[in-house]
């Protein structure tokens, strides 16, 4: 199969290269040109829990003739109207776009690009972080899950077996929409946090300040997704954002990652998309308002603090 994956992130390095030791054609897509030219010569190089390994891939930042059976949006929910127009000229009749991203609100705007019945949601618990150009750490193995199940079920179903033969354990979702809403009150809960204090995941339930914020934030999040109907794909969501902090407690969270490189975070899409639904039904959410204004004040002025 063809894969077009989109970013040269973590995520989107790791899941290049994965496909690729499996046997599949993949084609990395970056917005960078040089950073591409240097990606494509030097190779994507990865260590961790899979193993250490290199593969070559062509990176490109250009419309390139490849028809992709799969497109992967790897890229920071903010960018993601960016990497599908970038990724439209690509796109067959067959071709399936997946969206592994965080936040809310990536799945549609896919959809006004692509159209409905060629875009999957997706959320993954893999763990990467980027150490440099096309180098990545695999911190971690997890879950992923693709959905809807009946969106066009047969290729749906190819790519879950093609990604659980490229090592990563994949499963059909029958509504994506309540496993991405899961992830993301877990993000609600911890990235903003980390991204301001600075500490890795573990410490923030174990600091009295950080841990009663985090309570607030994740109830914020907890009352907007009842109002929206939506089933959390866990009973107590303090219990589980908690353990994720346990089972995660010596990673340093993306959104503290992009802080401590001085780029844009995904904050506006995490807790500022609970702000937003909150607004729409009526439900105030001033912790994550206050969350989400703290981590923009801190990317505003990077330059500044790091003068």
């Amino acid at each position: 199969m063809n894969f077009l994956v989109i970013g040269p992130g973590a995520m989107g390095c790791l899941f290049a290269a994965r496909l690729k030791t499996a046997g599949h054609e993949v084609v990395l897509l970056d917005h960078d040109e040089e950073r591409a030219r240097r990606i494509s010569e030097q190779g994507l190089i990865v260590t961790g829990v899979s193993g250490d390994y290199k593969v070559h891939i062509p990176t490109i930042a250009e419309p390139a003739p490849f028809r992709p059976d799969f497109v992967l949006i790897c890229v920071k929910s903010n960018n993601t109207k960016e990497a599908g127009n970038s990724a439209f000229p690509f796109a067959g009749p067959r071709t399936k776009v997946v969206t592994l991203q965080n936040g809310l609100g990536n799945i549609e705007i896919l959809r006004e690009i692509f159209g409905p019945g060629k875009v999957l949601g997706g959320v993954t618990a893999q763990g990467a972080t980027l150490l440099g150009e096309g180098r990545v750490r695999h911190a971690g193995q997890g879950e992923t899950a693709i959905g809807p199940r009946g969106h066009g079920e047969i290729s749906t179903q190819s790519l879950v077996s093609l990604l659980n033969g490229a090592g990563f354990q994949t499963r059909l979702a029958d509504n994506v929409d309540v496993l991405i809403w899961g992830k993301l009150v877990i993000n609600v809960g911890i990235n903003a946090l980390t991204a301001i204090t600075r500490l890795k995941n573990g410490r923030i339930p174990m600091v009295n300040g950080t841990r009663r914020i985090m309570e607030e934030a994740v109830g914020e999040a907890v009352r907007v997704a009842e109002a929206k109907g939506i089933s959390l794909p866990y009973e107590d969501p303090l219990s589980k954002v908690l353990a994720v902090c346990e089972a995660t407690a010596e990673n340093v969270s993306s959104m503290l990652q992009d802080v401590l490189k001085g780029k844009l975070t995904e904050v506006e899409m995490i807790n500022g998309a609970i702000v937003r639904e909150g607004n729409r039904l009526g439900i105030h959410a001033p912790v994550n308002r206050t969350l989400t204004y703290l981590v923009q004040a801190i990317q505003d002025t990077h330059r500044e603090t790091k003068a």
